[in-house]
Parts: C-alpha cells; sequence; structure tokens
C-alpha cells in the first residue's frame, strides 16, 4: 500500500527515526571485549549508512524536480483536468484500496521494527588475517618484503620495519622519483585505509584525509613538506635553474669546461639532460640552459630512461603532478599512522614476543586469545575463588599456588625499624632494605643504612651494631697527644703527653 509518494515519504521518515532509536539503544550497552566493540561499532555504521541512504531518497522526494509530489497532492483534493471533484477522487481511493485487499486477502500486519531489530542484530563479516589477529595487529609483512629488496629500502629486521615505515621523510628524494616507490605508498596507504575503517568504523575518513589535505596545501606552497624542502619551490613549479653550477659565474663554454666532467655530469642528471659525450659535450649542453628554461629545451637533449629501468619500475617521475601526489601520499600514511599508533606499537611487541616463542606455545596462545575475547566466558561478572588467600596475578586472578610456594609467600617476615611492617616472601623481604620505609627508620635512629645492617631488623640490634663499628673505628681513630712527636733542644724526641708534662715541671 506503500504505492503513493506520500506514503512512500512518511514510511521514509519512520525508517530514519526508527534507525536513530536502534543505533542509540546499541551504543547504551557497554562491550565487554574489544571484539564485541569492533562489531557493535560496524552495526551502528551499517545503520547510519542506511540513515543516509533514506534521507537522500527523501531530499529528492521534497525536491520534486518532476512535480510528482505536488501532482499527487492535488489529486487528493480531488483537482483534476475538468475541476475539482472531492467525491470522485475519494471513491477511485477507496476502490484501490478493495481492490488491493481483494488480490491479497491473507496480507498481515507486519512489525517493521522486529525486522529491523533482527537485520541489523546480524554480526557483520569483517575479513581479518590470521596475523591481524581481528584488528589487534598490523600485517605489513608484504610492504616489508617490498622495502627491503628496493633501492629506497635497506635490509633490516620486521621489527626495526615497523618503526621506519613511518618516516617516509627519511628516504632521500631522488630515490622516491621512481615507479616502485609510488606504487609502494600507494598500496601501503590502501592498506592502512583499509585497516582502520574495519577497526574504527564510525570515524570518517574523508573528513580527516580533506583536513590532511588543506594543510598539506599550504605546507607544499611554502616548501615545508617534510622530506620534500630543499624542491626549490616557487608557485608550485620546480625552478629550472641548476642547483649544482650556477651559470652566471660562467660567461662561455670553455670556462665552464674548467669544473670538470663529473661536477657536469651530476649537474646535467639533475636536469634530466643527457650526461654522456666529452667534457666540451657536456659543458655546451649545460650551458644551454643558462639563456633557455629546462622546459623549452630539444628532446634530444633530454635522457631517456632505458627500458630495464622502466620495467623495475625506476623510470624517473620528473614533472611536479608526481612529486605533489607522492607528498600528499605519505601526508596521508603518517596521519593515519598517528591514529594506529598503538596497534603499531602491539604490533611491534607481539613480533618481539613471538620471536622467543615455539610453534606450539603460539598456538596455545592464541587459543587462549580466542577464549578470552568469548562473550559467553564473563569473567568479570563471576566471583573469584581464592580459598587459599592467594596474592593476585596481573590479569586479576590469583597466581598458582606452586607459583606461591616456590617464591615463599607463605613465610612472614617483620621489620621493627619499619613500624613491625609484614612482607611476605624472602624477596620481598630483601628488597625493602633499601626502599624508602626502612630507610626512613634508619634515619630516625641516627644510622646509616649501609650494607652493615642488612639482615638486621630489632631495633636493638641496630643500635648495639652501630655502637660496637663505632667502637672499633675509635681504636683506630688518631690520637694527637699520643702519637704527636715533640723534639727538645737536645734532639730527643717525646710524645705530646710526655713532652707537656716534663715543660711543666722545668725540665725541659
Amino acid at each position: 500500500m506503500s504505492s503513493t509518494l506520500l506514503e512512500v515519504t512518511r514510511a521514509s521518515h519512520e525508517e530514519v527515526e526508527r534507525l536513530e532509536r536502534l543505533a542509540v539503544k546499541e551504543l547504551q550497552t557497554e562491550p565487554p571485549t574489544n571484539r564485541d566493540r569492533m562489531l557493535q561499532s560496524h552495526r551502528v555504521r551499517n545503520m547510519i549508512e542506511q540513515i543516509i541512504t533514506t534521507t537522500g531518497k527523501l531530499v529528492d522526494i521534497y525536491e520534486d524536480k518532476d512535480n510528482a509530489r505536488k501532482d499527487e497532492i492535488a489529486a487528493l483534493g480531488g483537482q483534476t483536468a475538468t475541476g475539482t471533484n472531492v467525491f470522485s477522487a475519494f471513491y477511485d481511493r477507496l476502490k484501490e484500496i478493495r481492490e488491493y485487499h481483494r488480490r491479497h486477502p491473507a496480507a498481515r500486519v507486519v512489525d517493521a521494527g522486529e525486522e529491523y531489530e533482527q537485520m541489523f542484530k546480524e554480526d557483520p563479516v569483517l575479513d581479518f588475517s590470521g596475523e591481524e589477529a581481528f584488528g589487534r595487529y598490523l600485517d605489513l609483512h608484504e610492504f616489508y618484503n617490498k622495502y627491503i629488496n628496493s633501492k629506497f629500502g635497506e635490509p633490516m629486521e620486521y621489527s626495526a620495519y615497523l618503526d621506519v615505515f613511518s618516516q617516509p621523510e627519511k628516504i632521500p628524494r631522488k630515490l622516491k622519483m621512481t615507479k616502485q616507490y609510488w606504487e609502494y605508498v600507494f598500496d601501503l596507504l590502501v592498506y592502512l585505509i583499509s585497516c582502520f575503517e574495519r577497526t574504527e568504523p564510525l570515524k570518517d575518513v574523508d573528513r580527516i584525509f580533506s583536513k590532511v589535505t588543506s594543510e598539506f596545501e599550504e605546507l607544499w606552497t611554502n616548501g615545508k613538506v617534510d622530506g620534500w624542502e630543499n624542491e626549490g619551490q616557487e608557485n608550485g613549479h620546480v625552478l629550472s635553474q641548476p642547483t649544482v653550477i650556477d651559470l652566471d659565474y660562467y660567461s662561455t663554454v670553455e670556462e665552464l669546461m674548467e669544473v670538470g666532467p663529473e661536477k657536469l655530469k651530476e649537474a646535467l642528471a639533475a636536469l634530466g639532460l643527457k650526461t654522456g659525450g666529452t667534457v666540451q659535450q657536456r659543458a655546451e649542453r649545460l650551458f644551454l640552459t643558462k639563456n633557455t628554461p629546462v622546459e623549452k629545451l630539444d628532446k634530444r637533449h633530454f635522457a631517456k630512461p632505458s627500458r630495464v629501468a622502466e620495467q623495475n619500475g625506476d623510470a624517473p617521475a620528473s614533472n611536479d603532478e608526481n612529486m605533489k601526489e607522492i607528498a600528499l601520499m605519505e601526508a596521508k600514511m603518517k596521519k593515519l599512522c598517528e591514529l594506529l599508533h598503538e596497534t603499531i606499537v602491539r604490533t611491534k611487541e607481539n613480533v618481539e614476543k613471538k620471536q622467543a616463542l615455539t610453534y606450539e606455545e603460539m598456538e596455545a596462545e592464541r587459543e587462549e586469545e580466542e577464549v578470552q575475547d568469548d562473550p559467553e566466558s564473563d569473567d568479570e561478572e563471576q566471583q573469584i575463588y581464592n580459598p587459599l588467600k592467594l596474592p593476585m596475578g596481573w590479569d586479576g586472578k590469583p597466581i598458582p599456588y606452586w607459583l606461591y610456594k616456590l617464591h615463599g609467600l607463605g613465610q612472614e617476615f617483620k621489620c621493627e625499624i619499619c613500624g613491625n611492617h609484614s612482607y611476605w616472601g624472602r624477596r620481598a623481604f630483601e628488597r625493602h632494605f633499601k626502599e624508602w620505609r626502612h630507610q626512613h627508620g634508619m634515619r630516625c635512629l641516627g644510622i646509616p643504612n649501609t650494607k652493615n645492617f642488612n639482615e638486621i631488623t630489632s631495633i636493638k640490634d641496630a643500635k648495639e651494631l652501630w655502637e660496637r663499628i663505632q667502637g672499633r673505628q675509635g681504636l683506630n681513630k688518631w690520637r694527637p697527644e699520643l702519637e704527636e712527636e715533640y723534639e727538645d733542644k737536645e734532639g730527643n724526641i717525646y710524645n705530646k703527653k710526655t713532652y707537656t708534662d716534663l715543660q711543666r715541671q722545668g725540665l725541659i
């Protein structure tokens, strides 16, 4: 019965409102795991896309470019070519409704809300590789192999590549002007966009890239793009003057020949001209660019890329548009790497951890992760069973009993200097002698916290030991009244005490 435009409009508005309520209801539930959060975001994304599609249909109906809506409203009012006849329009509409129910006698009213909820409650199918672990990590092995086997890359470990791939500004500019590098950056950007859309479906990539593009255009105009600062850009075009040799200092070809063949070859290569021939031919070819722009030179002066270089993707892409395109792709790639920073860090940690595991251990860990991601196992709501009162581990669960016995965590050590504080386990007890609590207690006693007082927890024992140390230091201390020497007129040697006594008696 939704054959009329007005009925389609009403049904579309109802659909938009229903989808909005369904999206709010979906977001009100807190997903327990990362996988559930991702699936929830994709369900909401599907609802938003359906709202956008339906809204687009409503906009087309309200614009009414073919006047179909206007004609239908007029027909409902009984306006025809012969005049206004409300009753005939009413009976025609009644006849249409009766005819519909006569042809569909078994038609029943279906609650569209239930159908919509059932349709959008289904989990979307997400395409993740085994290495990506449902969006937790990145799978960059394909791009890693391209990088280490290319001229712009260098041999390195995969873990080191995860730190390098997001820094294209470190690659020399002359190595970027190849088809191989363009394909590498393009494919890497496509993968990062795909990964970001799969892991963060509610974020608008187009809006992010529009902001990146506007900032890039401003930096490119000013020549401040990272890795492209030395391009010598002016109004978006590369200056045609050579950057190696300043031709203003040379008035003849003979003077230019004195520069040498190697520098002439570098200057010609920088301009994309032929570098062969004798020194005079090179100088003549370079001297042509003094008064003539490079763009207006004859094509026979330019170097042609070899077929081997074209097949390997090393043909230089010398025009400005390709340079700007590569720089813009690098800017977008760096922005996505910033947004995926946590995922990149997790990927590197996972790679370093896997290097120390065997295949069986990796399989066991993967199965354990799948069990942890299972939504049916709601560990947070279950009460932890801990009758032995074992200490909690990093995962919030009691540690194994064998580990508890191995570290002797059942042994209690009390320290009177620390205010009768208890330490469980030999390791914690030995470590506490260097901690702030024990140091503060020793400071209050006026005793230095040295190695001599390790394993001493009683205040009485610490004081006795300190007195003994002081006494021992007193025996070895220098005593001037006994060890200081004096000499009389006759050359006799006395210590200070004897000399003072004889002097008082007048014997000296």
